[in-house]
């Protein structure tokens, strides 16, 4: 998992409320368990009409918005079946921080699991990032390190979260990346095993 700690970006306002990952990443794209190539699938009904054609004026479509690494979103983002896909699209397609009132919390164990920062804000200081993404400057800062956002006209919002997950995120660590961490000890622990336990080798 890619490390995370500060990303200056260009943000997207998507204001629907409730927006489910089925919205995220439509059922019919997840055949795959492949991470890459999900992006053509993000909030595909919003994109595309009923023929495939880009829908102009929906905002990841516009193009003062494209190559968007953060998105700011409704409330309750990530709502519905608990489908991992949904963070795998986002990232796919570039979005590296979601920041939202709330968010549905298997979606946001999952986004912490794969390496997407969610950022919970409160309503008034998500109305200014929203309201600024509307306009002219759309670039924002995030520091995990600091747990700062910082708006496109320089104000400075603080956001919390768990320790442990920060800490993870600032090292990149999954929990594949967690367990290879005692690599040492987990070989030290099978060599023992194939002396006093042989018959476990057979």
């Amino acid at each position: 998992m890619q490390a995370f700690t500060r990303l200056d970006g260009r943000a997207v306002p998507l204001s629907l409320a409730n927006i489910d990952t089925d919205q995220i990443i439509p059922k019919q794209f997840l055949k795959t368990v492949e991470r890459e190539g999900l992006a053509k699938g993000l909030f595909y009904d919003f994109r595309f009409d009923g023929e495939g054609n880009p829908i102009s004026d929906f905002v990841l479509n516009r193009p003062e918005y494209k190559g968007a690494s953060v998105m700011i979103a409704g409330d309750n983002f990530g709502c519905g079946s608990s489908r991992e896909h949904a963070p795998w699209a986002l990232m796919d397609f570039g979005i590296m921080c979601v920041i939202s009132t709330s968010f549905a919390d298997i979606f946001n164990n999952n986004c912490f699991n794969n390496g997407l920062l969610p950022v919970v804000l409160a309503p008034d200081e998500i109305a200014v990032l929203m309201d600024e993404a509307l306009g002219g400057n759309h670039m924002v800062s995030i520091d995990l390190e600091a747990q700062t956002v910082i708006s496109p006209s320089g104000q400075t919002f603080h956001f919390d979260i768990d320790p442990i997950r920060k800490d993870k995120m600032l090292r990149g660590l999954d929990f594949i990346g967690e367990t290879l961490m005692h690599g040492g000890d987990i070989d030290l622990f099978e060599s023992k095993r194939a002396i006093g336990q042989p018959w476990l080798e057979l």
